[in-house]
Order: C-alpha cells, then structure tokens, then sequence
C-alpha cells in the first residue's frame, strides 16, 4: 500500500511542476549571482519557467471550471 502511494508521487503528485519550475527560478538566480551567467539568460530562464508554471496552473483552472459545469441535454435535443 505505501509502496504504491510512493510510485504515484505521494502527497506531491499533482505539485512536482510547481516544484520543478520553483528550484529551476532559484537556480537561475543562484547562477548569476555566483557568476556563472549573465542578466540576459537569467531572465530567459526565469520567464521560461515562469511560462511553465502559469500554463500547468491555468489548465488547472479550465479543467476545474468544465468539470463543474458540464453541458446537459436539453429536452427538446432528447425528442428529437
């Protein structure tokens, strides 16, 4: 049972792009700050991960908002 719940992420499973998206931001500016790259490929970096994680949240939200309402048939299709 644990193993199982180990294989599928455990209580992280729906969060590792956050994850991903948050340590590859604080390593791009940890690696300008140390010198290892310039302000220009900082920030590529960071807009590309921060692209990432607003994309993986806003299907989030769309998927949330469909499954709430999902369209019903009126009575008038149904005769038909």
């Amino acid at each position: 049972m644990k193993l199982q719940k180990i294989i599928h992420g455990g209580c992280l499973a729906g969060h590792r792009t956050y994850i991903l998206s948050g340590v590859g931001i604080l390593s791009a500016i940890a690696s300008y700050l140390v010198g290892d790259s310039d302000l220009f490929i900082t920030m590529q970096s960071i807009f590309t991960l921060g692209g990432i994680y607003f994309l993986r949240k806003s299907n989030e939200t769309k998927r949330k908002y469909h499954a709430k309402n999902t369209r019903k048939i009126s009575k008038s299709r149904r005769n038909s």
